[in-house]
């Protein structure tokens, strides 16, 4: 009897005890619910004000003059498929068009997301802010209109010769504008960016030298 009888108040005290736990469990996850929803909007706040901060000038400027000169390169890349003899020439025109169709729509999303302007297509240089890049009165690399004419006129051998030609001059100036972003931008995936474009257009320069017959 006596065996009986401690088991049944030991069982009852567990009962007791894991009830209680219950309890306090459940105010527990009430509290920390609470906690949680008063701080998931804070940092979600913080989080937005944040990236809307993550930026500079640099930033902007970079954008706003790189999507026009890329727009550029897309149109005489788009030339090279109807007029050059070059395979080699077709080819890297291709790899122009890949690459940098995706870079503008990129680079589209962070200026509307900083509601600053975004150039479009054809934009005048001159019109566009923050374009005095280490002393150059425009976009460096950037082709003057008679150099488009006369390249949509030219064909075979002679458009390849100038297309390469140009096309270094372009890239060239468009490593200019990307080094100055590295240096001095702000932005993460901007600054990225950047280093992408001096990686991937000094290989073509290389590239396009060894076409020309250059070292």
């Amino acid at each position: 009897m006596f065996l009986s009888r401690t088991l049944t108040r030991r069982t009852g005290l567990a009962a007791a005890t894991a009830t209680a736990a219950l309890v306090l469990a459940a105010c527990g996850g009430g509290s920390d619910s609470s906690s949680h929803s008063g701080h998931d909007s804070a940092p979600a706040s913080a989080s937005a004000d944040a990236n809307a901060a993550a930026h500079n000038a640099e930033d902007v400027s970079f954008a706003q003059g790189m999507i026009p000169h890329h727009q550029q390169a897309l149109e005489m890349a788009g030339l090279a498929a109807g007029r050059a003899s070059s395979a080699q020439v077709k080819d890297l025109a291709s790899r122009i068009e890949k690459a940098q169709n995706p870079e503008i729509a990129t680079m589209t999303g962070w200026l509307k997301s900083w509601n600053a302007d975004v150039p479009t297509s054809g934009s005048s240089m001159e019109s566009m802010p923050g374009m005095d890049h280490s002393g150059h009165s425009g976009m460096p690399g950037m082709m003057a209109a008679k150099d488009m004419a006369a390249l949509k006129k030219a064909t075979g051998k002679d458009f390849d010769t100038m297309f390469l030609t140009m096309m270094v001059e372009h890239h060239k100036g468009a490593v200019e504008m990307a080094t100055t972003e590295k240096s001095n931008g702000k932005y993460g995936p901007a600054t990225g960016m950047a280093d992408d474009i001096i990686t991937a257009q000094n290989a073509e320069i290389t590239e396009m030298n060894k076409l020309l017959g250059k070292s």
